[in-house]
């Protein structure tokens, strides 16, 4: 059943905090950005668990992260409630609808977590690369409207990208040759006088500002910079003369990751299953393949839990084939070493159906709970086999019903004590779910405890009657190879 568990990289947090951003179109100007943003804020405060908000719109430019005054970021505190954290973010999505932007709720730690897997502020980023921007576009739009049908996900947005009115400069190389002029100092030329030069600094107090040097403003229009003088070695020709002027549009910004330009489609999910969520978009993008010299990378939380599931399966069967070949030096015996290890299974039992009812996902915490399980396991079964065999090595019993009854309760105590003592030291992380910081803790505990009661029953059971109906031919041997070496 474990194949059919929900999965995720981390258990859901509950950080008792919002994360809300709100994005218009680029070239938004800071106003009615604010306009905006005081909506969203108004909007937030009537939701019963909103105690208070506090809203950012931009970031400086020598921010780690810059963004312009067309984005603004709404940190929201909450309260207890009846009412589970989903329900209180799709109420909150639901009542942001109304606004003419697009809406990105999630968690601070969240947040900051996802952008630090795929660069992007979601569980889900699909990136698109290729040559051509309207391309991009183009697919990117016809992705979006694909994945917007997949049950399950929201916030479903694409990365802001408008034409922005701009002058392209198309150079003339022939006649630049002509007028004897290099063409990279030209453009270098250009951009020096277009885009500014710092010169130098003004200190004023304990701020500091650049001194850029640039045209004029009435100069940077279409017909400014057609009379714009171009120093040549035959003296000074307008630009007009080496270049054309284009009045036209362009994208406000070019993203490119690994010098190839992309394009990015942004998500989150419902809090359904994110894995059954990743396989409907790898259909979907399947169903439609890009046009050759593109292509698509998915990219989120959900890359890192396959790739740590696969780490953790890989050191769960070192750490079996570890422990298999320490009890097989120890008691010269696959069939004895077989019943020790058979308690890993009978608590495997009891984690999964206690992970079912907690309703957790399978995540790292669950996985590394489940390996922690297996070294608690095989103690108990070292401890009823061990004592049956100096039962019969020191104390004069023999093999059968009697001594193997004898050896159960006489190992029956410990068995539990050690059982008991595990369960009360891991009841605050049971009974802590929702606590704000215990969330990855909860999972370990509950598999953890979980496999110590169907362990410790089953163990009781079962390793008894494995020993009486395998045990006594692997038994005898032991005893005659090692007569005086205890167990």
């Amino acid at each position: 059943s474990i194949p059919f568990f929900a999965k995720s990289f981390l258990p859901p947090f509950n950080e008792g905090t919002l994360t809300v951003n709100v994005v218009l179109n680029p070239g938004s100007s800071l106003a009615e950005s604010n306009q905006i943003g005081a909506q969203a804020e108004n909007i937030l405060l009537a939701v019963p668990e909103v105690t208070e908000v506090g809203r950012r719109t931009g970031r400086a430019e020598l921010d780690e992260h810059a963004e312009g005054v067309h984005y603004s970021e709404i940190e929201v505190d909450l309260k207890a409630s009846e009412r589970d954290r989903e329900a209180i973010i799709a109420d909150i999505r639901q009542r942001l609808a109304i606004l003419p932007a697009v809406v990105n709720v999630g968690q601070p730690i969240s947040h900051r977590l996802d952008h630090l897997l795929s660069g992007v502020r979601a569980q889900i980023a699909l990136k698109i690369f290729g040559d051509d921007l309207d391309t991009l576009r183009g697919l990117a739009g016809d992705l979006k409207e694909r994945l917007a049908k997949i049950p399950g996900i929201t916030d479903l947005q694409i990365e802001k990208q408008v034409l922005i009115p701009q002058y392209k400069i198309h150079l003339d190389y022939d006649a630049a040759a002509r007028y004897g002029v290099a063409s990279g100092e030209l453009l270098q030329r250009l951009e020096q006088l277009l885009a500014g030069e710092r010169v130098g600094q003004v200190i004023e107090g304990n701020r500091r500002f650049d001194l850029t040097l640039r045209l004029p403003e009435e100069a940077r229009g279409e017909r400014g910079l057609e009379n714009l003088l171009i120093e040549t070695p035959t003296g000074r020709v307008p630009l007009s003369l080496l270049a054309r002027i284009e009045d036209g549009e362009g994208p406000n910004q070019i993203g490119r990751e690994n010098t190839r330009r992309r394009i990015v489609i942004s998500a989150n999910t419902d809090g359904s299953d994110m894995s059954r969520i990743i396989a409907d978009i790898r259909d979907e993008i399947d169903k439609k393949p890009v046009p050759e010299g593109y292509f698509t990378l998915l990219e989120g939380q959900f890359q890192a839990q396959e790739q740590a599931a696969k780490l953790i399966a890989l050191l769960a069967i070192v750490s079996l084939t570890m422990i298999y070949l320490v009890l097989y030096s120890r008691y010269r015996s696959a069939v004895l070493t077989a019943i020790i290890m058979g308690n890993v299974p009978l608590a495997l039992v009891g984690s999964v159906i206690a992970l079912w009812i907690s309703g957790q996902p399978l995540s790292v915490a669950a996985l590394v709970g489940f390996i922690t399980l297996t070294g608690i396991a095989t103690r108990n079964g070292i401890l009823k086999i061990s004592h049956y065999i100096n039962l019969c090595a020191f104390e004069g019993e023999v093999f059968g019903r009697k001594m193997i009854v004898r050896g159960s309760l006489e190992r029956l105590t410990p068995v539990l004590m050690t059982a008991l003592v595990a369960a009360f030291a891991l009841t605050p992380l049971l009974l802590s779910a929702d606590a704000p910081g215990k969330e990855i803790l909860h999972p370990v505990a509950v598999v953890i405890f979980g496999g110590l009661i169907s362990s410790t029953l089953l163990d009781t059971l079962l390793t008894p009657v494995m020993f009486w109906l395998y045990g006594e031919k692997p038994l005898q041997r032991l005893l005659a190879e090692k007569a005086q070496e205890s167990f």
